[in-house]
This record gives structure tokens, C-alpha cells and sequence, in this order.
């Protein structure tokens, strides 16, 4: 298992991150997975002795029910060296305050999610989503206080957009509060939206990039085909409704070059999906998860492929979103004066 630093931090994580959302199965994450405390221990042991040192979570996974077993599992025998990741920002009640990033719903959350996960500290605590009625002043300092309260080692936000990045690392440098050192954000081979602004940002601010569904809710898994149903058991098949696929057509020419490399390879179509994403520049860490046993140890083995130049090719060929504007204007007019971060999304295009 490779190590990577977690942004301008001094902390490395596993390339791989072990998701949870399939822990619990109370309401809406029931189409997701329903694995109790017995089931969850198997996978975690996995993980952990695979190389995977980070266990991602958040507090409106099965309405605090995840934490709750991932704190049952590791209770007093979390193995030295394993961190644990949550977020808040969602519903967590019927009340006015009980979500948002108001300074009283983050430190509230924060301490709820400690005493689930029966721990001291949160390695990395990340905001899961935009609020756009709490001042970034006041999240940014609530952040920054649990911090210096010992709770929170590390604070990220999650499914931002540029300029709420920029805005709140900008806060965060006036004042002296603690930076974002990483963003959890979707990006699959089939929604490559992140290459236009969040991945350069990512780059140029040094922020590590956490991905989630990195097979876009198993879409890319190689299980679900053209012209065919969503096979029973899948979250497709319960009636999922995230990633949004905008163009069928281009979804399944995508599966089926990942099919095909993964034929030539050896390997399952969804280690194709994996490795792609290992390899990005910007790309910290992939997030897996799964309802059995069998698919985290497939994704666990995503970690040792390479691929080739030529894959890659290939893969561009069927997924390269279009360069929308301002870019295709910087591609048409500057392309001798690009930099790192601008390569993130214009290096595929100059290469065709």
C-alpha cells in the first residue's frame, strides 16, 4: 500500500480509504447497505491489515448509527496508527439548528460524533456539504476552536465548488485559522466535472483530494451493462439515484473500455475505475466500500495496478469532458503559458 501526504500536511494516508456508508441500514442509506457491528468488524480487519489506514465516516450515515459501529468495532482496540474521518453539515434532527455550520451545530456534532466512535479525537473532521446562511467566518472559527480544543487534528470540507474553497481558505489566511488541508469530492471517469475547477485548486492550494463513489454508485463496476437491468441487489436495482448520467450512451462506451482493459489485465473492470483514479496527479486517496467481503477485497487489490500510457489513451478517449468556457479560450490563445494546477485539466487536451 502506497502513503501519500495529506495535502500541505505532515499526515500520510493510504491511497486507499475505507468507506462506510454501507454500516448501519437505517433509512435512506438501507438501499446503500445494512452490515451490523459483526459484519462491519470483517471488513474494517480487512482493510486494516491490508494497508488501509484511514476509516471514513460521517454523522448522517444511518442517523449517527455508522459511527456508532465503527465505535463498537474499534472500542479500545483501535490499532495504533489507524485514523478515523467524519463530516457534518446534514440533518441530524426535526429542530431550526439541527444542521447547518453554524458554530453551535459543528461543535455539537463534533462532540456527538466523538462519543459515537468512542474516541478522543477526530484525525479529520470535514464539513459534507455548502451552507449558504451561516457567515464562512463563523464556520472557519468553529473549525479552528476544535482544533484547539484537542477534538479535531484536521479539518476538510466536502462537495464545495471553487470559489467556496477560495473563500474559505481566504478566510482561514486573514485570520489565522486553521486551512482546510483536504476536500471528499465525487470524481469518476464518468463525471470528470472536477477537472475544471476543483482538482487544479487542489493543486495550486495544496489541499489532499478524497474521492467518493469512486464507482459511481457501481455504475462503473463492470455488473451493470448496455440494454440490460440494473442487477438485483445493487443500489441501482433499490432505486438509486446518484451520479446523475447525463449521456447513456457515453456511460456504457466507458464500461466497456473498462471491461476490455480489465479482460486484457486480469482484473475486474472496477479495478480499472480504481487504478485510473490512483493514478491522477491530484488524487490523494479513493474512498471503497461495499456490502460483502468479496468487493472490498477486489477493490483492496486496485491498489497494486498500474496502468499503461496507452490505457490511460483509452480511457480519455471515451470520458474527456468538452473544455467549457473560460477554458477553451486559455487552450485556444495561452497554451505555452500554462501551469501546474491549468495541466490538471488541459495536459489530456493538448496530448490529442
Amino acid at each position: 500500500m502506497e502513503y501519500r501526504l495529506l495535502g500541505r500536511s505532515g499526515l500520510k494516508i493510504s491511497t486507499l480509504t475505507m468507506g462506510t456508508m454501507t454500516f448501519g441500514g437505517v433509512g435512506w442509506a438501507k438501499m446503500v447497505g445494512d452490515l451490523g457491528v459483526s459484519e462491519a468488524k470483517k471488513m474494517i480487519d480487512m482493510c486494516i491489515d491490508a494497508g488501509i489506514n484511514l476509516i471514513d465516516t460521517a454523522n448522517a450515515y444511518s442517523s449517527g448509527e455508522c459511527e456508532n459501529i465503527i465505535g463498537d468495532v474499534l472500542s479500545g482496540k483501535r490499532p495504533q496508527g489507524v485514523l478515523l474521518a467524519t463530516k457534518a453539515r446534514f440533518s441530524m434532527g426535526d429542530g431550526p439548528n439541527d444542521q447547518g455550520l453554524s458554530r453551535y451545530h459543528l461543535i455539537r456534532e463534533c462532540e456527538a460524533s466523538l462519543k459515537r466512535l468512542k474516541t478522543d479525537v477526530i484525525d479529520l473532521y470535514q464539513v459534507h456539504e455548502w451552507d449558504g446562511q451561516t457567515p464562512l467566518e463563523e464556520t472557519m472559527e468553529a473549525l479552528d476552536t476544535l482544533i484547539r480544543q484537542g477534538k479535531v487534528r484536521y479539518v476538510g470540507c466536502s462537495n464545495y465548488s471553487g470559489w467556496h474553497i477560495m473563500k474559505a481558505l481566504g478566510i482561514a489566511n486573514e485570520h489565522r485559522y486553521q486551512r482546510f488541508v483536504s476536500q471528499q469530492i465525487h470524481y469518476t471517469l464518468e463525471a470528470r466535472d472536477a477537472e475544471y475547477e476543483l482538482l487544479p485548486i487542489s493543486i495550486d492550494q495544496g489541499l489532499g483530494v478524497l474521492v467518493w463513489s469512486p464507482l459511481a454508485g457501481g455504475l462503473l463496476s463492470g455488473k451493470h451493462r448496455r440494454n440490460q437491468a440494473a442487477p438485483e441487489g445493487t443500489r441501482q436495482f433499490a432505486g438509486w439515484t446518484e451520479p446523475p448520467i447525463r449521456d447513456e450512451n457515453r456511460l456504457w462506451n466507458i464500461v466497456e473500455t473498462l471491461v476490455a482493459i480489465g479482460e486484457e489485465r486480469g482484473v475486474s473492470a472496477a479495478q480499472v475505475a480504481l487504478a485510473w483514479l490512483i493514478g491522477r496527479k491530484a488524487v490523494t486517496s479513493v474512498i471503497i466500500g461495499g456490502r460483502t467481503e468479496a468487493q472490498f477485497r477486489d477493490n483492496i487489490a486496485a491498489a497494486e495496478l498500474k496502468l499503461t500510457d496507452e490505457e490511460r489513451k483509452r480511457l480519455d478517449a471515451v470520458s474527456l469532458p468538452p473544455v467549457i468556457y473560460p477554458y477553451w479560450h486559455q487552450l485556444n490563445t495561452v497554451s505555452d503559458r500554462l501551469g501546474e494546477a491549468d495541466l490538471e485539466l488541459f495536459g489530456p487536451h493538448l496530448q490529442q
